[in-house]
């Protein structure tokens, strides 16, 4: 594929992460997974930028990603971190309160923090953090990304919850839920036409 047009299509898929993030989820200090766990965290305690954070985080696991995903992924999963974090600190400067009632603001984050992510795994990036480590649990142990994104986030945000609110658990592990399922289901999309070629 064209790298401009790969390009385009993951800085879109990162900004919608980001939207989903930064407008829906973050508003009501729900994390969408265990780098915005660890940023909604320190955000609640210290009054850290979220963007700050999640750069750091994510840029720190980016190692891992070059040693068991390849350069490439580590590239583009770079510039999906920088575009997401973009994304969070532009609409933070200028978002005040929530869009709606949290329930509405859950499903509709949880939806476009699906897509957005489902898009990257699907043309071998991620958006990071937590990501990378389950595109290498999937990648050697043959596990759905949904799945084992799913049991890392969901013990990284217990923590959060402990410390912030016990109902961020249920709404945090909500996201997660339809979130990674989108997720698995982009994901298997590609999956059967691979099939289909070759029954073809």
């Amino acid at each position: 594929m064209n790298v401009v047009r790969k390009g385009t299509i993951l800085g879109i898929a990162a900004s919608i992460q980001g939207l989903a993030m930064a407008m829906f989820l973050f508003p009501h200090f729900i994390p969408s997974g265990g780098a915005a766990s660890v940023s909604v965290l320190l955000n609640y305690l210290l009054h850290v930028p979220f963007a700050i954070t999640l750069w750091v985080l994510n840029a720190s696991l980016l190692l891992a990603a070059v040693k068991w995903l390849g350069k490439e992924n580590a590239l583009w999963t770079m510039y999906c971190v920088t575009v997401t974090s973009v994304v969070v600190n532009f609409l933070n400067s200028h978002l005040i309160g929530t869009v709606s009632f949290i329930f509405v603001d859950l499903l509709i984050g949880s939806i476009l923090f699906g897509i957005g992510i489902g898009i990257l795994f699907r043309m071998g990036a991620s958006s990071g953090g937590m990501d990378i480590l389950a595109l290498i649990i999937s990648k050697l142990k043959g596990y759905t990304p949904g799945k084992t994104l799913f049991v890392i986030n969901g013990s990284v945000l217990l923590l959060t919850g402990i410390v912030v609110d016990l109902k961020i658990i249920l709404f945090a592990l909500v996201c997660q839920f339809i979130g990674t399922r989108i997720l698995d289901i982009i994901c298997q999309l590609e999956y059967k036409r691979s099939l289909n070629r070759l029954g073809n």
